[in-house]
């Protein structure tokens, strides 16, 4: 599953790159956690959680089954 979510980064990140941010993955879990750092202006956006919530969860757990949930890990 990690690489099936690194893929869908790699898909979402020109996005947050337009804006000054970018996102790593820092750890995908077997119950379907996946873990990210938000960098850049994503880092310290006051709509931070609504990427992370609305479009990057949103958008992996439409298209891989397994991913519970996606939660922000601090720098």
């Amino acid at each position: 599953m990690k690489q099936q979510v690194l893929e869908i980064l790699d898909k979402i990140r020109p996005s947050l790159q337009a804006d000054g941010g970018d996102v790593e993955l820092v750890d995908v879990s077997d119950d379907g956690v996946v873990k990210v750092r938000l960098k850049g202006a994503c880092g310290s956006c006051p709509m931070s959680t609504m990427t992370l919530k609305m479009g990057i969860e949103r958008t992996l757990k439409a298209q891989i089954p397994g991913v519970k949930e996606v939660v922000r890990v601090e720098e």
